[in-house]
Parts: C-alpha cells; structure tokens; sequence
C-alpha cells in the first residue's frame, strides 16, 4: 500500500497557452490519416500540460484516429497531466503501443478504447493517478475510468491506477460496434479477452475492475452458444465459450468493491488480491444461463477485510465481504485465503449480489461450490 511516485516533469514540454486552464481548451496532437500503416507516430519522453479541450469531442491530448493497423507508432515514457479531455485515445486503430507513461490529474476516462473495434493494442507499465469527472464530454465520463475499454480483445497489463472518481480499469462492453465505426457484426460483449495481468487498482470512488454490461466470450461471437445438457462431452456443439482469465489483479481501498462483474459467461478470476474495500473484495451478480458448472470460478486470492491501514469505520449495517457470490447457479471459489473479517455483520462469504435491487429475485441462497479455502480464526 505504499504511494504512488510519477516523474511529471519532462525536457521537451507540450503545452498550452497561459488561458488553457480558465478556458479548458488546451494543446492537442492528433493523428489521422487513410488506412492501415500510413501514419507513424512515435511520442517518446515528452512533457504535455494544460491539453485536451473540453465540450469538444476528439480534441485529446494525443488522439490516434481511424488509421487501422499501426504497427510501427507508440506513446511512451510521456508525462500527461491537467489535461482538459483525457490522455491518449485509441481510436479504429490496433496494434498501437502505449507504455511506461504518467498521466496525473485528467478529466474523462484517461485512456478510451473508443468504438469497440479496437483490437490488439498494448497498454502496460502506465501510472494513472486522480482522473476526474467530466460534464462536457460522453455521459459516461461524469463517472470515468482510469481505462475504459470498450472491446475485450486488447492488452491491459503492469498498470497502476488510483484515486480515479469512479473505476480504475472499467470493461464498458458494447453490443455492436459503435460511433463511426459501427458494425452489426462485430459483438464484443461476447468477444475473446485479449488479456488483463498484474494491474494495480486502488483509492477509487466505486470499483477497481468493473465489467459492464456482459462479458460472454464465445468462438463465434455474434451467434448463441446453444448448450446441449445431453452430450457432456461436448456441452457446446456449435460454439464453445472461450475462457476469458483475469490475473493477479491487486485492489484495495476502493469504496465499493476491489472488483465487480456484471453478467458473465466463462469468466474466471486467478490469484487475485484485494484488501480494505468498503463493500466486497470480489462480486460477480449473475451467469448467462447457458453456462454450465465450473467454468465461472474465482481460483486462488488473499481478501483482507481490513488491515493495521484501514482508517475507514466499517461497523455498518452493510458490511463488507470478501467474496460476493452471484444471484445464480454454477459458480466456483476455489483456493482463497479470508483473513480479518472480525467485526459486527462483517463476513469472508456473501450470497446473492445484487437481490435487494431486483423485485423479481427471491433473494435466497443459491448453491456456490467451494474448496481449499482458508479463514483465519478471527473471521465471523
């Protein structure tokens, strides 16, 4: 739990004028031309403040734009910060490299996959602090993410994200793609994950991770899977799931959950931590019915309900718990270790996410297989 250190400073600096800030309208680069590789751009160790211009939509710091493959561009060890409109934005491109960089103090979602069509691009090693919401842009920047990503099939690892309004690394899957780049075919809610590997996620408003609406990957995304209770062997005849695995992701200090998952098909959570979350360390609230047993499951994880850190009164009515199971069947919890959970109406297991905002739930239990977990004697 230890701070958060950034480098804003850099040699060369791009910048606006001395009224960006009483106007929010900053300096921007943006990069567009006619299709795959015929524009290279390579941003490496620059200074950008006072960028981005508000109530204009494409008017970001750095803005790769309807390109397509961009194999050869990066944004790299740059600093971006008091920026108007977001950092850098991922737009009908793939492939794009965006790594190693500092973004401090951002209005909207700081790095925006935009249209759903985005595949393939990397975004590692990036350090993303205080992201704050925006009245002028999209509606969902009033409640911004670190990263926003709209299609599953791109890279998301090494990053650490804090004190975002909102979430740190928010899955906002579409059913089609959208904007300019709309197409009826493309569905990435059910689209393969790309993947999601040692991300940090702390001291945000709601959520570390969230996935929202649906993530139902599939081998033919825009068809139904069709399960077949009467073949075992092969559930799936027409298209299987494909398996979609979120690791080591660490999450603590969020004001909700460390981590939340809407609706999810073969989704499946590997050696996650999380610690001091107001509300759940882990909540998944449903699986797509069609989803057999075993392939939705949390395997391996630490869940600390509150550390020799913690500064937050958690003694409320609806206190935290480590794992919030869904109001479904079918999930698994396999291998996490439950420590701290000591105080009045606290728990490392809770059931049925989500009930209390359904009146067509019964709100009863349902049946969670578990195995291999550890409480520590102090867990109620």
């Amino acid at each position: 739990m230890r701070a958060e250190v950034g480098l804003l400073t850099r040699n060369v600096k791009f910048q606006g004028d001395e009224s960006s800030t009483d106007n929010q309208y900053g300096a921007v680069i943006i990069l567009h031309s006619p299709g795959d590789e015929t524009t290279q751009g390579r941003i490496d160790s620059i200074e950008l403040t006072r960028v981005g211009q508000a109530f204009i939509l494409g008017s970001y710091p750095i803005h790769f734009h309807m390109i397509g493959t961009v194999h050869s561009s990066y944004v790299r060890n740059n600093a971006i910060h008091h920026s108007f409109n977001r950092a850098v934005t991922i737009h009908g491109v793939h492939y794009l490299r965006v790594q190693n960089n500092v973004a401090y103090h951002t209005m909207g979602h700081t790095i925006f996959i935009e249209d759903a069509v985005e595949t393939k691009n990397l975004i590692e090693y990036n350090l993303i602090v205080d992201v704050r919401r925006s009245w002028s842009l999209l509606n969902t920047d009033q409640t911004p993410a670190s990263i926003w990503i709209t299609g599953p099939d791109n890279i998301i690892r090494y990053n650490h994200a804090a004190g975002s309004d909102r979430y740190s690394y928010w899955y906002d899957l579409q059913t089609t793609a959208i904007g300019p780049s709309y197409d009826a075919n493309i569905c990435p809610e059910n689209d393969k994950l790309g993947e999601f590997t040692d991300n940090v996620a702390h001291s945000n408003g709601r959520y570390g991770l969230r996935l929202f609406h649906n993530l139902m990957p599939r081998t033919y995304p825009c068809m139904p899977m069709k399960y077949d209770p009467t073949d075992p062997e092969n559930p799936y005849p027409s298209n299987p799931p494909i398996i979609a695995k979120f690791y080591n992701l660490v999450s603590w200090k969020n004001k909700r959950d460390g981590a939340i998952a809407e609706k999810v098909g073969a989704v499946q959570w590997h050696n996650f931590k999380t610690a001091d979350n107001l509300e759940a360390g882990m909540e998944v609230s449903s699986l797509t019915g069609e989803l057999i047993d075993g392939y939705a499951k949390i395997v391996g994880g630490l869940v600390i309900g509150r550390s020799e850190n913690t500064e937050e009164v958690l003694d409320r009515a609806h206190a935290a718990v480590g794992v919030k199971n869904p109001r479904t069947e079918n999930f698994r919890v396999e291998g996490v270790k439950f420590y701290n959970f000591n105080w009045q109406n606290a728990a490392g297991m809770g059931t049925c996410s989500h009930c209390w905002h359904d009146n067509n739930t019964d709100s009863g239990g349902r049946t969670i297989t578990v195995n291999d977990l550890y409480f520590d004697e102090t867990v109620q």
